[in-house]
């Protein structure tokens, strides 16, 4: 769908046609998984992929929402922004509204067409996405003009307190400061960080959907943080002086080992410790050239995030272990949350057809269905557009 196409739905739609487009892309973490909300290290990229937001503000004092990826339609009046289960998707939206509004910024009302082109509940952001972009889109239609991290903060708040997960910030952030060809190397706590080149020769960052879908409310994405709450609480009770479970090194790990209360805590400390580790020697291996290396570390990411924090499942690991014998494929791991969604490789570009052959064969033997592949490069953070820009 290019962005005529958009208006056009938008005019069928709403009757006429928007007056402003906005983008937010998807995000991809090379490295670095439930690490984010354990003030750990992350490595997220921008996508190119991600929602459009068409919009057209209106006198009306009512917001009317919808969407090509969506069938429901999501209708509210500005004084009634709470979240409600029968709005589905439209929450996401709502609640960025709901969050300007209590700080003065009132749009009032409008009509809004998202269109996405990342698969939704596939583990790459949509829903910081839609936020995201509701996000910029009421800041520059009010006059807020926030900055991009004020913006990433307030998305966090929504999803953390209006949706209801207790997700870290590493989506928003991607969404909001990603730069074409880079990566962010970000630590979380302190939220300093920085772009580091995707230099890649001749491999290419490819994204599989193993196209079982994962909600990420519903699934065990808020007891792992609480266990890592839990482990935090433990080494804190045997005397560290810590503030987050990303502050403990390796060797002081081993040397607590005992602290757990449980063998299940324990073993999420253990992933979150060592996470952190891989992604500081990923970064260093990348700006190195050493693409070998970065790809084992994406290899023994995916181990720990199986067996210690035990958030893969069926098809995640299915994925890992054909990718990791198929042509071409230097590195993979599960990316996201887990529970289902994606993977992400790294894979020789002209062994690329016979890595997505041997994948989907192997695949389709095993569950019944095919995954699906998106070739990636690493895009720019949230933006307006002119309407002319195309969508696809």
């Amino acid at each position: 769908m290019n962005t005529n196409e958009l208006a056009a739905e938008f005019e069928t739609i709403f009757g006429s046609l928007p007056d402003q487009l906005f983008f937010a892309p998807g995000r991809v973490n090379l490295i670095g998984e439930h690490t984010d909300y354990n003030g750990g290290f992350v490595f997220p990229a921008a996508l190119t992929m991600g929602t459009y937001l068409a919009v057209r503000r209106t006198n009306t004092n009512e917001f009317r929402l919808a969407s090509q990826n969506f069938s429901q339609r999501v209708a509210f009046p500005n004084k009634e922004l709470s979240y409600n289960k029968e709005d589905d998707w439209g929450n996401y939206p709502k609640g960025v509204i709901a969050y300007f509004q209590h700080h003065g910024f009132d749009l009032g009302g409008a009509d809004l067409y998202f269109f996405g082109n990342i698969p939704n509940g596939a583990g790459l952001s949509s829903s910081a996405s839609i936020e995201m972009v509701t996000a910029y889109m009421i800041s520059s239609l009010t006059g807020a003009n926030w900055d991009r991290l004020d913006l990433v903060k307030a998305c966090q708040h929504v999803e953390n307190n209006f949706i209801g997960v207790n997700s870290g910030i590493m989506d928003q952030f991607a969404v909001g400061m990603g730069k074409a060809d880079h990566a962010l190397f970000l630590q979380t706590d302190s939220l300093q960080y920085e772009l580091v080149p995707l230099t890649l020769g001749n491999y290419d960052i490819v994204i599989t959907n193993s196209n079982k879908r994962r909600g990420l409310a519903d699934s065990k994405y808020n007891e792992r943080r609480a266990e890592c709450e839990q482990a935090l609480a433990d080494l804190q009770a045997a005397g560290l002086d810590i503030r987050t479970l990303s502050d403990v090194t390796p060797a002081l790990l081993a040397k607590h080992h005992h602290a757990f209360s449980t063998a299940t805590v324990a073993k999420r400390a253990s992933h979150v410790v060592s996470e952190n580790q891989r992604v500081l020697e990923a970064v260093t291996a990348l700006k190195a050239g050493n693409l070998r290396d970065f790809g084992q570390l994406m290899n023994e990411s995916h181990q720990s995030l199986a067996n210690d924090y035990e958030v893969t499942g069926l098809e995640l690991d299915a994925l890992y272990q054909l990718q990791h014998r198929a042509p071409g494929c230097i590195g993979t791991r599960m990316t996201g949350a887990g529970f289902g969604g994606c993977t992400v490789s790294l894979v020789q570009t002209d062994k690329m057809e016979a890595f997505q052959a041997h994948v989907k064969k192997g695949y389709e033997s095993e569950f019944g269905f095919q995954p699906s592949f998106y070739i990636s490069r690493a895009g720019d953070g949230v933006t307006e557009l002119p309407l002319a820009t195309a969508a696809d």
